[in-house]
């Protein structure tokens, strides 16, 4: 009995939920209780892209999350704190690094420490979510300056953003099917990567100008699909082209037969039943 419980326990910690060991932690523990800012950053970073995916307070703050006291926090445990205004772009760069180095040359970047916006501005601290063209909009961009150059810009990203999206469901249907798309789904994952970069940049001609390029590839790749589409109508149409021979093949096969038992019939009659005694 013991055993079975033992074994119990180990299975329920080596299978339990991201979200489940980090809501353990002492981070977690010591800080949800609390009031006002304290606190509240618990359920901001609960059920943020962050949490799903296994980034606890510790992966950006340091310190020890094991340990329920506040040893925790110390410098000897790793403990960063919260980062000044200026240093947070670095500060989550450790993660994102090509997101940062596209940060720092853009114009926000390059304002940075002079006013100008920073990661938390528009993706927040704790609460953050998956980033999107939802991003752009009208409440949060005018909080800085006019949406004019901001909306062109995302209007231009859109429709390569709905492209991209587009062939990638295309492809997840065509691989069901059978095909081999692993070269289609890396030239649009690569196509997606470059025009990802384009998220932070601020010029609106630089947007125009590289949402048409990434246009042009896109509509080679569509035309890769739209060749393995084709090939799925002529599987079809040869599909049911077998099936209509067959079938008329099996027709003419019971007329045959037909044919020659009459012909049978009529060469041999067949006589009256014989009388038995």
């Amino acid at each position: 009995m013991a055993k079975q419980v033992i074994v119990l326990i180990l299975a329920s910690v080596l299978f339990a939920p991201w979200s489940a060991l980090a809501a353990e932690s002492s981070c977690v523990e010591c800080h949800r209780p609390q009031p006002g800012a304290l606190g509240d950053p618990v359920g901001q970073w609960e059920g943020s892209i962050h949490q799903r995916h296994g980034i606890n307070c510790s992966s950006c703050h340091g310190g020890d999350p094991t340990i329920m006291s506040m040893e925790a926090m110390s410098l000897e445990k790793g403990f960063l704190g919260v980062p000044a205004e200026d240093d947070i772009p670095s500060f989550c760069g450790s993660c994102h690094a090509g997101v940062m180095e596209d940060y720092l040359l853009s114009a926000h970047g390059q304002a940075l420490g002079a006013g100008g916006p920073h990661c938390v501005t528009c993706h927040g601290n704790h609460a953050v979510e998956l980033a999107s063209l939802d991003i752009i909009n009208r409440d949060l961009c005018t909080r800085c300056h006019e949406y004019g150059q901001a909306d062109e810009m995302k209007s231009a990203m859109a429709k390569v953003d709905d492209k991209i999206s587009s062939l990638q469901e295309e492809t997840r249907r065509l691989r069901k099917l059978g095909f081999a798309t692993e070269k289609i789904k890396n030239s649009i994952f690569s196509v997606r990567n470059q025009f990802h970069q384009l998220f932070h940049t601020v010029n609106v001609e630089t947007v125009r100008s590289q949402t048409e390029e990434f246009s042009q590839e896109l509509e080679k790749i569509d035309q890769q699909v739209a060749a393995m589409h084709q090939e799925v109508k002529n599987r079809k149409l040869l599909g049911g082209g077998v099936v209509v021979v067959l079938g008329a093949i099996c027709i003419l096969l019971v007329l045959l037969r037909k044919t020659y038992k009459d012909e049978e019939e009529r060469v041999h009659p067949p006589g009256p039943p014989s009388m038995r005694p």
